[in-house]
């Protein structure tokens, strides 16, 4: 789940929202009020609140509003409004399941003090908890809110289990070529990686203003898959791997007025996700030459099509490989027809469905699902995920010092 720019305006609310006008016409408390109001009558007309229930926490919520400029949502409103959140993202295929996901409340992580070794802690266990011994969940832990007068903490890391990318002298990558500036900003703090290709980036963590911290992950947060092939037993010598889920953790959760700065989102993964791009993207690990050559193809020119037969039977392992080891990972076939299971319910539910036409269709094989003939608009409602500002790695230049955004 990634996203670009900036939301367009909110959109008009159902017409079962607009029914209920007994919730009243909201003064103009500012943004928080109108957007928490909003969210307030959108969870009322999708049931998770009774319109009495709604109308007398419109109340509260306006009067804490207009005292402290904040206010502070119930666990329900974090639950529910999060899983909308999700099912508004345009940028994610697998938003069928989206009343599945769990919600963890963090907002306390850290106390008053700002730990960033309590932090630390609630995310490793949002890591071993996402695991759960293969069975990947679906699973958003929410941390403290910006506040008027003070931000909330952040990650430098993308997604909570990346891989390092060390440049060398020659300007080649030893590693992810995604995070060699990542990289180069976590050893001016001081950590030194092992100098391989899979060498787990630590988690910064950083509360504005403050100098940021790294930890080093614990192994058993980051369970790891080995790649191997079915019919071809020569690429376990390529010593490829991958960890076994994606923890997004660059993306703001805008939700009934407020920005909840870190929200670490995990799920299973796409086979191509994997195969298609991590493994295969030239600006990343670049291993279809290594896999063609294995297949003892002819790599001198495009018309072979080499690429393509080598991208195939990686996606081939990346699948076989993690069957193997019991942990849950998707089909690029069985996620886009559930992607249009998700739209079908979403319109006999009165909703639109949100999505990025070149998010949703795979990275191989677009032609053969369900979505590629199918035309979405990119639209932004809130509550949604949005990306964060690209970090700032030079300190000198950062008016607060350290990493901003």
């Amino acid at each position: 789940m990634t996203s670009a720019g900036a939301f367009a305006p909110l959109s008009s609310p159902s017409a079962s929202a607009q029914r209920g006008d007994a919730l009243g016409d909201p003064p103009d408390l500012g943004p928080v009020a109108t957007e928490a109001e909003a969210l307030l009558r959108q969870l009322a007309s999708e049931g998770h609140l009774l319109s009495e229930a709604a109308e007398q926490r419109v109340r509260g919520v306006r009067a804490e509003v207009a005292g402290t400029g904040r206010y502070r949502q119930t666990a329900e409103e974090l639950l529910q409004g999060s899983r909308i959140a999700w099912r508004n993202n345009p940028q994610c295929v697998g938003k069928f399941y989206w009343k599945a996901l769990e919600v963890r409340d963090c907002r306390e992580a850290g106390g008053a003090a700002g730990d960033e070794g309590d932090l630390f802690e609630a995310l490793v266990e949002h890591l071993r908890l996402s695991w759960n011994g293969g069975r990947i969940r679906l699973l958003l832990s929410v941390f403290a809110p910006d506040e008027p007068g003070r931000r909330g903490p952040r990650v430098w890391n993308g997604q909570l289990i990346r891989y390092a990318g060390y440049r060398r002298q020659d300007g080649s990558v030893l590693g992810d070529p995604e995070t060699v500036r990542l990289t180069e900003a976590v050893q001016q703090l001081g950590w030194r990686g092992r100098g391989t290709e899979w060498d787990v980036l630590p988690l910064v963590i950083q509360w504005p203003g403050r100098e940021p911290r790294f930890f080093e992950l614990p192994p058993d947060a980051v369970p790891e898959v080995r790649i191997t092939h079915p019919d071809h037993p020569w690429l376990e010598q390529l010593g490829l791997r991958w960890h076994a889920f994606p923890t997004i953790s660059n993306q703001v959760l805008e939700l009934g007025g407020l920005r909840y700065p870190l929200a670490p989102f995990s799920a299973w993964y796409t086979c191509t996700e994997i195969g298609a791009r991590n493994l295969s993207d030239t600006n990343r690990y670049d291993k279809l030459p290594a896999v063609a050559r294995g297949m003892g193809l002819d790599t001198s020119r495009d018309r072979t099509l080499w690429r393509d037969r080598a991208l195939l039977e990686l996606i081939a392992a990346v699948l076989h490989s993690y069957d193997l080891a019991g942990i849950s990972i998707i089909d690029h076939h069985f996620a886009t027809k559930q992607f249009v299971r998700h739209e079908e319910r979403e319109q006999k539910n009165g909703r639109g469905c949100p999505a990025d036409w070149s998010a949703i269709v795979p990275a191989t094989s677009g032609s053969t699902t369900p979505v590629w003939q199918r035309r979405y608009e990119p639209t932004r409602q809130r509550p949604n995920f949005s990306p964060h500002p690209e970090l700032c790695w030079q300190p000198a230049s950062c008016p607060s010092g350290g990493a901003t955004g």
